[in-house]
């Protein structure tokens, strides 16, 4: 057995699981802890002869890592190591070691909360932070804590770039245990700057021909998907020609498990492999041969819209922890060299660790297991709580879905639904499909929907990927992976269909129901096309769908669509797959779909209220059929609706009662003396429009017309706003008009704070100080005027403008208007309206 960094740190692993329950190891990229820590706690004497299990994130490395396990005892795996993964499950009655992908552990647990005869689960990868691997250990330290207090169950997390100590403060301060580094040098070369928008193949490939001919060994290059594989592959193809020593392999998640196995297996003799793979090698898996690593700097993930209520797939910068997964791929075997595509400068900006997936995941199937478990997120620990909206839409789609009542418990279909395999939406259109007679079509659409799309590219419509499954047409070459495997998922899900069928159709055959069971799994993308033949349609959750590309489907009024998706900033979603939908069903099998609401709202174009009781499918209308009697309190809340949304503009806003509003405004926001700021009510726009059913509906009764909203007397209804005595006191504090020396009433402007006194400068002669108002507190602005009324000067300091700036003023003012009166000491001037003063 070759020695592997991992080894100098297993005396104190062993130690600290020995002393603790909780340990936290961190091991860089190569170190060989996926490979050497399961045997070497195999026969530690706390473990009693209990199992192990290990979460792996991917089934290719869960299956590659057992086999490699395996192999180090010189044993088949199903012996002393197994597996377990979706569709696959090699374990005997001697395993020791289970490997498992996360969501096997999370319905293990869901079965067997304790985890009876296991002693230790190891957590691999887990700086990958999968949405199942934090809902597993949020499961596990729970249900170790309610039925392990007798013989403790030991929790190990791994991983080559992890935040050791924010999960070990998780973890009760558990012990961090840290592994030296990869066995082997990477060197690294870096790359110009990525620029936004950029296609990245063209790049990628010359990349890999520069290392081709610089370099030895085998490639692995690292791209965000599979279009960009493919792309990168055909580059590749037409740069290489005949060259039959350099063999190009994919590598991603839908390939078949055969076909992944043949791209980490070591290249023939004399050959050279270019591995384009996903992240999906950031895994524990070791591609043999390979010392060379490209990196685009890129990744897909999905992201989770609770508005929305849809995923979509992003393409987003790596983190700096990803990246350095990724260089350790080169020095697993050998020193080796990693190819970044972009510039160290733009490394130095890159987030030290990818966002965990449940904060933009889906949490549907979280809340689902969540609910079968018994207990909110709030009473389970995580190293990041999951989002309150988005785990809120997942608990409002269950509970559509028919799974949670009203409590949060558990309906007995959402019990059936949570003991499936599957997202709730497909466990929901499964266990429906049975009960219709329609299990075996409800199984392969199941399947289709379970699997990246089969046909992708070629139209999208449902039926002609149920046709391919059904062998007519035979599956293309590049379909048959995907083929297969829905075709083994498809025979998985009928094995788990017992029960009477209760709901039998008539007519299982007829195509009607393949909408019908998409319409169960998405009620909220039932679709209604916005004009006949149209490309365009609104979806039942107020969502606008499209399609990009002539397709047969937009003969068909209605749709349910399965895969839709668009690019961020994006207001249309793009439909993918979808089936035509017969509104037929809405009597029969999607009765339940219909909610009936009384809708009160205005017609715009004849500008009076309408009242109809409208047949709706989420956001869309069915049918209307109008009102003959109005509910008063619904047709006074479609009123204030209305009001609400056009704005108080609606209202007949005099300017009079816009500086009333300004007056009230400014006493509330001074610290009066004799009046605390609380007494003088809010009165501002926002208010009023978010108090509209408290102040305004009760005068709506005679509104019939939108002409009626002139007639209300708006200034008494808002006057009725301000208890006494503050009308009195508004008048004292925050007079309308302000008497000048002159004897003139000078009307004070609120639209400005400090409210504004234009005044024309004669009127003030003989005034020493600035005015003021609200018992000195509020000091006006003075708009200086001359005769004309044109504005000389602006001032809040009167005495001051007297002592410095009127003589100036009065120079300019004296050319201009020689007949009028300008005294050299206005102070002792007397204040006239006119020309002169009396007697001058």
């Amino acid at each position: 057995m070759s020695a592997l960094p991992i080894d100098a740190a297993l005396p104190a692993l062993l130690q600290a699981l020995s002393d603790r329950h909780e340990v936290v190891l961190q091991a860089p990229p190569g170190a060989g802890k996926t490979t050497r820590v399961p045997l070497a706690l195999l026969r530690q004497p706390w473990l009693q002869g209990q199992a192990i299990i290990m979460l792996e994130p991917r089934r290719l490395a869960a299956r590659a890592a057992a086999q490699r396990l395996a192999s180090e005892l010189g044993e088949q795996v199903g012996e002393t190591v197994g597996y377990r993964i979706r569709l696959e499950s090699r374990v005997g009655p001697r395993t020791r070691i289970e490997v498992v992908t996360e969501g096997v552990l999370a319905r293990r647990l869901q079965e067997d909360p304790s985890l009876d005869g296991v002693g230790l689960v190891i957590f691999d990868e887990f700086h990958l932070r999968n949405l199942e691997a934090d809902l597993a250990l949020a499961l596990t330290l729970n249900g170790r804590g309610l039925f392990r207090e007798d013989q403790p169950l030991k929790v190990l997390l791994m991983s080559a770039t992890l935040e050791g100590e924010r999960l070990s403060r998780l973890l009760d301060d558990a012990p961090i245990v840290t592994s030296e580094g990869r066995m082997y040098p990477v060197a690294t070369i870096w790359g110009r700057p990525q620029q936004p928008g950029e296609f990245i193949e063209p790049r990628v490939v010359t990349a890999c021909l520069d290392a081709l001919a610089e370099q030895t060994g085998s490639i692995l290059i690292f791209l965000p998907g599979q279009a960009e594989i493919r792309r990168v592959s055909q580059g590749l193809q037409g740069s290489l020609g005949d060259n039959q020593d350099i063999l190009l392999c994919p590598l991603h998640g839908e390939l078949d498990l055969g076909a992944q196995q043949a791209a980490i297996e070591p290249a023939p003799p004399g050959k050279r492999k270019v591995v384009l793979a996903t992240n999906i090698a950031e895994t524990s898996v070791t591609i043999d041969g390979v010392r060379v690593v490209i990196d685009a700097g890129l990744e897909r993930v999905p992201r989770f819209d609770p508005r929305s209520g849809m995923t979509r797939l992003d393409t987003q910068r790596i983190s700096k922890a990803s990246a350095t997964q990724r260089a350790g791929r080169a020095g697993r075997l050998e020193p080796g060299v990693c190819y970044r595509l972009w510039s160290e400068a733009q490394h130095e900006q890159l987030a030290g660790f990818s966002a965990p997936e449940v904060q933009q995941a889906d949490l549907a199937g979280l809340a689902l297991q969540l609910a079968r478990w018994g207990v909110p997120p709030a009473q389970l620990k995580w190293l990041d709580m999951p989002p309150a909206a988005a785990f809120s839409q997942a608990c409002d789609l269950l509970h559509r879905l028919g799974a949670l009542q009203q409590g949060g418990q558990l309906t007995q279909h959402g019990q059936a639904m949570a003991a499936l395999p599957a997202h709730p939406r497909i466990a929901h259109l499964l266990l429906r499909g049975h009960a219709l007679g329609l299990a075996s079509l409800a199984c392969d659409m199941a399947a289709l929907l379970g699997e990246r799309d089969i046909q992708r590219g070629l139209g999208a419509d449902v039926h002609s990927r149920l046709a391919i499954l059904a062998a007519q047409p035979p599956a293309q070459r590049s379909e048959q992976g995907g083929v297969q495997r829905a075709r083994k998922l498809a025979k998985q899900y009928r094995s788990m269909l017992r029960g009477p069928v209760t709901e039998a159709v008539t007519d299982p055959h007829h195509a009607r129901w393949v909408g019908c069971l998409l319409a169960l799994a998405y009620p909220d993308r039932i679709a209604q096309q916005r004009r006949a033949n149209g490309a365009e349609y609104r979806l039942a959750n107020g969502r606008a769908a499209l399609f990009t590309e002539p397709d047969a489907l937009v003969k068909y009024p209605w749709l349910v669509v399965a895969d839709l998706g668009s690019r961020q900033g994006q207001r249309e979603e793009r439909i993918y797959l979808a089936a035509e939908l017969d509104p037929g069903l809405f009597e029969t099998a999607l009765h339940d779909q219909l909610s009936q609401v009384d809708a009160l709202d205005w017609d715009e174009r004849e500008g009076v209220l309408r009242a109809e009781r409208q047949t709706k499918v989420g956001e869309l209308i069915l049918e209307t059929a109008p009102l003959p009697h109005i509910d008063e309190q619904m047709r006074g809340q479609a009123l204030v609706n209305y009001v609400r949304r056009k704005g108080l503009a609606l209202l007949p806003w005099s300017p009079a009662l816009r500086q009333w509003q300004a007056r009230v405004a400014l006493l509330r926001s001074l610290d009066l003396d004799t009046h605390t700021t609380s007494e003088w009510p809010d009165l501002s726009d926002a208010t009023l429009t978010a108090t509209l059913e408290a102040w305004l509906a009760p005068y709506l009764g005679k509104v019939t017309r939108l002409s009626h909203f002139a007639q209300l007397d708006l200034a008494s209804i808002l006057r009725n706003l301000l208890p006494w005595p503050l009308p009195q006191q508004l008048e004292a504090l925050a007079p309308q008009s302000l008497q000048v020396p002159s004897g003139s009433s000078i009307r004070i402007d609120y639209s400005e704070v400090p409210p504004i006194l234009a005044v024309r400068l004669q009127e003030l002669f003989g005034l020493g100080d600035t005015p003021r108002i609200a018992n000195g507190r509020q000091v006006l602005k003075l708009h200086l005027l001359s005769p004309a009324r044109r504005p000389v000067q602006v001032t809040q300091d009167l005495a001051n403008f007297w002592r410095t700036t009127y003589a100036d003023v009065k120079k300019d003012l004296k050319g201009q208007y020689p007949k009028h009166y300008w005294p050299d000491d206005p102070l002792l001037a007397e204040a006239t309206a006119k020309a002169k003063p009396r007697g001058t």
